[in-house]
């Protein structure tokens, strides 16, 4: 299983004044933090190595993880410094702790899509960068993809199309080339890497059949926590 990682160095502005003392993946959610159920998660999935990208107050992501030996996985922990680099930035920078290929996972997104499968649909495909996609329709959030034929039509978080149906479900799969080609230190988004991939023909994509949990809003954490109350019940 490829290595994975996580974007968890935000702001989080949306969320405050919760995340004015806490990184929006420390949130509790039914009584553990968050990044916990997501590990739980990638545990299931046979993941064993998860590289963090952190930013604001990411030492406390690091005390409250630890080394991942609890769940039998090791972890690295890359700072931004005092630069918020953004997510594609951010990766950029983590590039000697994630080899050559490696999953992307947003830190307020919790998946249900079966890895295993993804990453085979990524080497059956044999282009440098991937993007899962999920038929939204504008229902758990604005679609942002034009995904046609198996393809990636159009990626756009900005400029939304009335065409488009699908969403950026928040796993990708991207390569250490693809982000040489921008230089160290520099504040870059991972959307802007995508679309860079998508305009030279280097990214696929990849439908997932069941939906993603977040919580990245407010309404978004009180559905997780349903969610996980009644996988556990």
């Amino acid at each position: 299983m490829l290595p994975v990682a996580i974007l968890a160095g935000g702001l989080a502005q949306r969320l405050r004044p919760v995340t004015s003392t806490i990184p929006k993946i420390l949130i509790d959610i039914n009584g553990r933090p968050f990044g916990e159920h997501q590990l739980d998660w990638l545990q299931s999935q046979g993941v064993t190595r998860v590289v963090y990208c952190l930013g604001y107050l990411g030492d406390q992501v690091v005390a409250a993880l630890g080394d991942g030996s609890r769940w039998g996985m090791r972890f690295d922990f890359v700072m931004d410094g005092p630069k918020l680099l953004g997510t594609g930035g951010a990766l950029r920078q983590a590039l000697p702790q994630l080899g050559a290929t490696f999953f992307v996972l947003y830190g307020d997104s919790l998946l249900t899509c079966n890895l295993a499968e993804v990453e085979r649909a990524y080497r059956e495909r044999g282009r440098p960068s991937l993007m899962t996609v999920y038929p939204n329709a504008n229902q758990w959030d604005t679609s942002n993809v034009l995904f046609r034929d198996d393809e990636i039509v159009v990626y756009d978080k900005k400029q939304r199309l009335p065409e488009m149906r699908h969403i950026d479900y928040g796993l990708g799969v991207l390569t250490a080339d693809t982000l040489e080609r921008y230089q160290p230190d520099t504040i870059l988004d991972l959307e802007t890497v995508y679309q860079d991939e998508l305009r030279l023909g280097r990214l696929t994509g990849v439908e997932v059949a069941t939906r993603f949990y977040e919580i990245g809003s407010v309404a978004g954490i009180e559905e997780t926590r349903r969610y996980l109350a009644e996988r556990s019940s």
